[in-house]
């Protein structure tokens, strides 16, 4: 499909043909790309560790951008982005709300995945006015439990990932059951669909000052989450290891306005491996 088919009327309906845009504010120019109709509350998709801009899934993003404005971003020192990537979750909230305004948002949703929803959790404490909704997926709370494992486990999955010559996500976000494999395959082969204008890989650097505010995150004294008091939807696997499952009921019942959604046989990456479920729930949870 070519990109001029993808778009209609000049709205951009794939995120394979979304052209990545730029926009300096604060010192750093963000790389960031946007899709869906232009009309509503825009979506702001905060991502994980080591991610790009290519690192979503084109079935969650093309989902929500099927009836939501969405916009992914590479923030402080990441892919495309200039300047130094942060060693707290605090600093990389600030850069976040940063690049949010300088587009000119006053009011978005945010969807976090994974170190994105930590990032969410406290640009919902910091910024509360520019917040309507909250989707917090495959993420925990700061002192959060197996939080500070992060490193550890993200060293150990990609050295064997080294040697069974696999994509480390395959171990760090899927479960080793039959139909865990099979949807880590398709997720990982999903990410390849766009091969123009793709992004720069994160840098050594960075993702080692991700790892360290991650592992920071999961040093901290518990916050005091009840003082988010926008709608909350929380969804996660059941076998989620990077961040531990117990971590989504934490939010959920810590979160004064919230919902849970679990996935069976799935891992840190459920809401990749269930989309066709997940898009449905985020959509009927964003559009109430």
């Amino acid at each position: 499909m070519s990109e001029k088919q993808e778009a209609r009327n000049d709205v951009v309906t794939s995120y394979k043909g979304a052209p990545t845009r730029t926009i300096t504010a604060g010192g750093v120019t963000f790389a960031y790309r946007e899709l869906g109709p232009r009309t509503g509350t825009p979506v702001v998709f905060i991502t994980h560790l080591a991610a790009v801009l290519d690192n979503w899934d084109p079935r969650v993003v093309d989902g929500i951008a099927a009836k939501r404005r969405v916009i992914t971003f590479d923030n402080r020192g990441v892919g495309a982005a200039t300047g130094s990537t942060p060693r707290t979750i605090q600093a990389m909230a600030k850069d976040a709300v940063t690049f949010i305004r300088a587009l000119g948002l006053e009011h978005v949703d945010i969807h976090g995945f994974s170190m994105g929803g930590m990032i969410a959790q406290v640009i919902a404490q910091t910024d509360p006015h520019l917040v309507r909704k909250l989707i917090l997926s495959g993420t925990g709370p700061a002192g959060g439990e197996g939080i500070k494992n992060v490193t550890v486990l993200s060293h150990l999955d990609t050295v064997r990932a080294l040697f069974t010559l696999q994509d480390p996500k395959q171990f760090l976000f899927f479960t080793r059951t039959a139909s865990g494999r099979r949807a880590g395959k398709e997720f990982l082969a999903r990410l390849k669909e766009r091969t123009v204008d793709r992004d720069k890989a994160i840098s050594p650097i960075s993702y080692s000052n991700q790892l360290k505010a991650i592992h920071r995150w999961g040093l901290e004294r518990p916050h005091d989450l009840s003082v988010i008091r926008q709608p909350v939807l929380v969804a996660n696997g059941d076998h989620d290891r990077m961040v531990p499952t117990k971590n989504s009921a934490d939010l959920a019942r810590r979160l004064p306005n919230s919902e849970l959604v679990i996935y069976p046989d799935a891992g840190h990456g459920g809401i990749f491996q269930f989309h066709d479920q997940f898009v449905p729930t985020a959509l009927e949870f964003l559009e109430r």
